[in-house]
């Protein structure tokens, strides 16, 4: 009986390897990005908040960098306030 177990674990935990390699392979075939699994779409999305995201962070560090190069405030070195 022990052996059966043993044999039907083997059997089942390749199943999922076998499951989870074909979800790969279908994941690779369309057009996904290469830090997640989320598909490129317009519009309100995981995708999309991510990007969004990322580039304003981006933002934020040159705002940061700016002001530490011309120790003025950001908005001083715009113009926008005297």
């Amino acid at each position: 009986m022990t052996s059966n177990n043993s044999e039907f674990s083997k059997v089942e935990s390749s199943k999922t390897t076998n499951q989870l390699n074909k979800e790969k392979n279908n994941d690779m075939n369309e057009s996904s990005s290469a830090t997640t699994n989320d598909v490129p779409s317009f519009g309100w999305s995981d995708y999309a908040e991510r990007v969004n995201g990322r580039f304003a962070m981006i933002g934020f560090l040159a705002i940061l960098f700016i002001e530490t190069i011309s120790h003025s405030g950001f908005l001083q070195w715009a113009g926008l306030v005297p």
